[in-house]
């Protein structure tokens, strides 16, 4: 990084403010980018952004810059939005110094162009009829926080990152089917070609979807749908504003007791051992078979209920205050693979991938299924097409039939597929 955060700190204390951070996030990246079945372009890119948060007579300002921004700027534009706001608590982590070593592997361009070519055309001799398109990135990030009590937190990490999109044509009859792969060490593209192969197994015939009420598979690329709202749920600032149905559970069963929940923020390939306030990342039981265990906070939700931060604090962007969000989402595995998930089913739908947000933390959802398959007397016999599918998370996770073993990260949720007993199906 460019500009030395202590030297911000410094000339923020020497003009007026009593207290000041920085929080610096800085990227290194190498993206490549296939379309149409050829290699389109190559990029390298660099980005630094630097926040400054001060408190003048307790007065909060916060200034953000890009690049190779001028301390004296981001210091006077912070004191003079500070005259605008009212005073608050500091939100402050005791002093300490945690410099991480680095972690992940860098790969070069040329090995993500091999990689992007051969996947493509492993795709395309089962299926030479399709379009693919790809990308495939190596990237270096940099995060560092640094007060003026004492703390100096800085972490850099290396993870490639690839995805594959198919587009696949029939006449009026048009699919998309995508995959990728997130990781610190060496990518293994075998198993998302198989899985991408798979699917276009699947999709080769179109037939119609169950009606009514049916038993729903979702495998680990739409299982997140419900996890998000779970996730919702356990976030203390939803607790705080008593708007999580969960808000007075804790030790209460609210889900099917097949489903343990925790978030594992030593794991890789999103590990992370500080939030954006400084506090150590840790270990959180969240749902233990289906009981509420504990939530997760940042400081100021923290102070306010009463409680301890968890170490859960992060900025959704530079500009922003840290709010709650979660490090490595893990859903305990059940048993069986995929395909025997589908054999215990009779009559049912095995939804891949979703159109639309899903549900808020309300819980009711109605989505259409962006790529799903039918199910009949344990196996797929085609993908439903012009169907949605409507229920309430809560509801649909207290009727859980199986987890599987399958766990993938999809994002940084790590999950199994998961079959509900029932949710309406309109085709």
């Amino acid at each position: 990084m460019t500009i030395d955060p202590r030297e911000i700190i410094d000339l923020a204390l020497k003009s007026g403010a009593s207290r000041a951070e920085v929080y610096q996030s800085s990227s290194i990246s190498r993206p490549v980018f296939f379309e149409a079945n050829r290699l389109k372009q190559l990029e390298s890119s660099e980005s630094e952004g630097t926040a400054l948060r001060l408190w003048r007579e307790g007065c909060p300002g916060l200034a953000v810059g890009y690049g190779d921004v001028e301390p004296s700027v981001l210091v006077e534009t912070a004191l003079e939005l500070s005259r605008l706001n009212v005073p608050e608590e500091i939100e402050f982590s005791p002093p300490r110094e945690a410099i991480y070593p680095e972690v992940g592997r860098s790969i070069e361009v040329e090995a993500l162009i091999d990689m992007g070519t051969e996947i493509i055309a492993r795709i395309r001799d089962k299926y030479p009829e399709v379009l693919c398109s790809g990308e495939l990135e190596c990237e270096r990030d940099t995060t560092r926080l640094v007060n003026s009590e004492g703390l100096y937190c800085e972490y850099i990490d290396t993870a490639v990152s690839y995805y594959a999109g198919i587009e696949w044509v029939r006449g009026e009859d048009f699919l998309a089917v995508y995959d990728g792969e997130y990781t610190r060490g060496i990518p293994n593209p075998d198993p998302i070609v198989e899985q991408l192969l798979q699917r276009l197994q699947w999709a080769e015939a179109n037939v119609s979807p169950p009606t009514g009420r049916v038993p729903i598979l979702f495998t680990p690329n739409a299982a997140t749908m419900l996890w998000g709202t779970v996730a919702a749920a356990l976030n203390g600032k939803q607790v705080l504003e008593k708007s999580s149905p969960w808000s007075e559970k804790i030790g209460e069963s609210v889900v099917s007791e097949q489903i343990t929940m925790s978030q594992q923020p030593d794991r890789d390939p999103y590990g992370c051992p500080f939030d954006d306030e400084g506090t150590p990342t840790r270990f959180l039981s969240l749902l233990e078979k289906g009981r509420v265990r504990e939530f997760y906070l940042d400081r100021t939700t923290a102070r306010i209920l009463g409680k301890q931060t968890t170490g859960n604090g992060f900025r959704p962007s530079l500009g922003v205050y840290p709010m709650p969000d979660l490090v490595n989402l893990i859903i305990e595995p059940g048993e069986g693979t995929l395909a025997e998930l589908i054999a215990g089913l009779d009559d049912a739908v095995v939804i891949d991938q979703i159109l639309g947000h899903g549900a808020d933390i309300s819980g009711d959802f109605s989505v259409n299924i962006d790529l799903g398959y039918r199910v009949q007397k344990g196996k797929i016999t085609g993908r439903v097409k012009d169907t949605m599918v409507a229920g309430n998370v809560y509801t649909a996770l207290q009727q859980t039939i199986a987890l599987g073993a399958d766990n993938q990260w999809n994002g940084s949720c790590y999950t199994p597929s998961i079959v509900v007993d029932s949710l309406s199906v309109v085709g």
